[in-house]
């Protein structure tokens, strides 16, 4: 609200600090948390657990968890009471602590991504979590749990505030309207992750090694000990990947373009416009017949990292060309190989290094079987290196490296080593511009 001062200056007067607190249903996610500590206690020192367990009689047992229940329901209601959060015209504050106070102080200008996660639980009880990206900060703040409108309402408030929007009139604008622009049929998904050699290479191990331990040791707890880790890595290559990427959905909206997806939790999530600093295309061996990539991102300060699991090459470059505009991902044949003597330091493998620059990006290739083509916006490089090691000396060849705000190095390797000096300055030089000249990261813009 603003009002007229004395000298005739408009004068903003603070609006009264409305302070909310999260669902109700909040309490019995944290009442979990004096029982996780007893769980760790005891797979820290299960012996000395089991010892205790035996010395309890029944009715020990019995009062010890009388007063164990109604403690945790206590703990996790006086966390819930004791925590707060309020929007003011330039933050978000949040208040938690039962013991230590904290209050976490969030700049709306600096806010780069808000998700909306719902775990399968949560989705049963029709709450929320709501997930900030924020410029600088590794680890992220979330309000867990929130009505599921709220959330959604939530977001879309904090959102249009960052975007620039009165505060008086950010709460009236409401989720920016989607377009859906491609969902992956669970067929496809379900197809392209057995044919990806990944999961068929750690299913193999699962299989050979506890079978030759077994050989060696006949030993059952080394076969346990070998066998569990290895099948969870088969596992979580294989179903849990299929759970994690059902029904991906990719829209467009003002505010970027957003992805949901989850068989069980479900996620939803937005790439946030002029954030993000590589883009790489994978394309599996056994992909090639049926023209299909995947798509991953690396987006500074954000834990999204798939933009499409899988989709034909045409479509990606389309989805590609949304979130880096007027960027064009340069065909195979535009990509210039080291020199032969290059094989001396890689054999063979040298052949599947390439590297092409554009106006707009810098494209280095990997891979002859799996190929991998990484895509750099000059506006995004942090920095330029070079490096050479003796071998790579004596036969005439560099490495250039890329450095991007999101702790992401694309590297063109084994390039000739007057191209790669003159690569480098050129780089250097195609950043400082291209930063010049770069559109503001604003939502909504």
């Amino acid at each position: 609200m603003t009002t007229p001062g004395v000298d005739g200056a408009v004068v903003r007067e603070e609006r009264p600090l409305t302070e909310r607190r999260l669902h109700p249903v909040t309490p019995l996610r944290r009442a979990w948390a004096p029982v996780a500590v007893l769980i760790g206690w005891a797979a820290h020192d299960p012996d000395q657990a089991q010892r205790q367990l035996t010395r309890l009689t029944t009715t020990t047992l019995l009062l010890a968890l009388a007063a164990l229940i109604p403690a945790a329901a206590l703990y996790g209601f006086l966390t819930w009471w004791f925590t707060h959060f309020a929007v003011t015209d330039t933050e978000l504050r949040i208040r938690t602590g039962l013991l230590f106070r904290r209050t976490a102080h969030i700049r709306l200008e600096r806010i780069q991504a808000i998700d909306v996660t719902q775990p399968l639980l949560a989705r049963v009880a029709g709450v929320a979590k709501l997930k900030l990206d924020v410029i600088g900060t590794d680890k992220k703040d979330e309000l867990a749990f929130l009505g599921a409108e709220e959330a959604r309402t939530l977001r879309a408030e904090l959102l249009a505030r960052a975007a620039g929007f009165a505060p008086e009139t950010a709460h009236e604008v409401g989720e920016a309207p989607s377009q859906e622009l491609l969902r992956v049929p669970p067929t496809v998904l379900a197809t392209s992750i057995a044919l990806t050699g990944a999961t068929w290479g750690t299913l193999a191990a699962a299989v050979a090694v506890p079978a030759i331990l077994w050989l060696v040791t006949e030993s059952a707890w080394t076969i346990l000990a070998t066998a569990i880790p290895l099948f969870g890595a088969a596992g979580a290559s294989s179903v849990g990947r299929f759970v994690t990427e059902y029904d991906w959905t990719l829209a467009e909206s003002p505010d970027g373009l957003r992805i949901d997806h989850g068989l069980l939790d479900r996620a939803h999530e937005t790439v946030p416009p002029g954030r993000v600093q590589t883009i790489r295309l994978v394309e599996p061996l056994l992909w090639r017949r049926r023209g299909w990539v995947r798509v991953e991102l690396k987006v500074a300060g954000s834990s999204n990292s798939v933009l499409l699991p899988v989709a034909p090459r045409e479509v990606a470059e389309s989805v590609i060309a949304r979130v880096l505009p007027g960027v064009t991902v340069p065909p195979r044949t535009s990509l210039t190989r080291p020199p032969r003597r290059a094989a001396r330091c890689v054999p063979l493998w040298w052949r599947g290094y390439g590297l092409t620059v554009t106006d707009a990006v810098f494209a280095a290739h990997t891979g002859l079987l799996g190929r991998s083509l990484a895509l750099v916006p000059h506006a995004k490089v942090q920095s330029v290196r070079l490096t050479q090691g003796p071998w790579e000396r004596l036969w005439g060849v560099a490495d250039v490296h890329v450095d991007t705000g999101a702790n992401e190095t694309v590297t063109a390797r084994l390039r000739d080593t007057a191209e790669a000096q003159e690569l480098l300055h050129a780089q250097a030089e195609r950043s400082r511009t291209g930063r010049r000249d770069a559109r503001p990261d604003r939502w909504m813009a």
